[in-house]
């Protein structure tokens, strides 16, 4: 499986994704709503729940916030459904682009959706025509200026931990698991006393379209229309930027 290389990409974007976090906060609450109403409001076992919860962690989204929603959505409220559903298309450059959504109008999203696409050099396809080309995959960062173990036993504890892939960059490593090991190795190497940049269950491109940083441009721009929607969650993209 092809890497992901988030390194390059997240330095060209870490400004715009720190102003962000107030969408976060509302993109996690609703997707912690719709997993307790689809699986219950325990978290062990409704898997859904304790990934979203996990995600509102990693974004230090206050506790307060996480049960009130958990509240709200056992409180049968009248009127608030949300569906999940994706839309794929290609940007700028023929890069491939794969959006999930939660709505509770999809008539509206999906014309917001087209519409961003058009006016950002994109076109909307049908279901199906990226979706070949990722992988549902569990993704963890690792910097070693955050662990104080030696790569080479970072990248052993990983392996023995039951991932998939391990990837060394300059700053930290990469590490692939299959979806339904995302946990059990995330766990084992906290107990490892391992700390993590990212930790998430993403979708993972196989087959990348690399493009030098003038070259990006258009296309971060629609994945900054696209993320900037309230119905969307996420947005998984093939571009790898690289230097010039």
């Amino acid at each position: 499986m092809a890497g992901h290389s988030k390194w390059s990409n997240i330095k060209h974007r870490k400004g715009r994704q720190d102003a962000k976090k107030g969408k976060m906060f509302t993109s996690i609450s609703k997707e912690i709503f719709a997993a307790v109403r689809s699986g219950g409001d325990d978290p062990a076992s409704n898997t859904k729940l304790r990934l979203a919860m996990n995600k509102a962690k990693a974004a230090n989204m206050p506790n307060d916030n996480v049960e009130r929603t958990i509240k709200k959505a056992t409180g049968n409220l009248d009127g608030v459904t949300y569906e999940n559903i994706t839309y794929e298309g290609y940007g700028p450059n023929g890069v491939a682009i794969f959006v999930e959504a939660l709505t509770d109008n999809k008539n509206r999203t999906a014309a917001e959706m087209r519409l961003a696409f058009n006016k950002n050099g994109g076109n909307l396809g049908e279901t199906g025509c990226v979706a070949f080309m990722f992988q549902r995959s569990g993704y963890l960062v690792v910097e070693f200026e955050a662990n104080e173990t030696d790569e080479e036993s970072l990248m052993l504890a990983a392996i023995e931990s039951g991932a998939d892939d391990v990837m060394s960059e300059d700053e930290g490593l990469e590490i692939i698991t299959e979806a339904e090991t995302f946990e059990s190795v995330r766990d084992s190497l906290e107990k490892e006393g391992v700390t993590f940049t990212e930790a998430e269950v993403t979708m993972l491109p196989n087959v990348k379209t690399k493009l030098p940083v003038n070259e990006s441009e258009e296309i971060l721009r629609l994945i900054d229309v696209l993320e900037d929607n309230d119905d969307v969650q996420e947005v998984y993209h093939n571009l790898e930027i690289i230097d010039e």
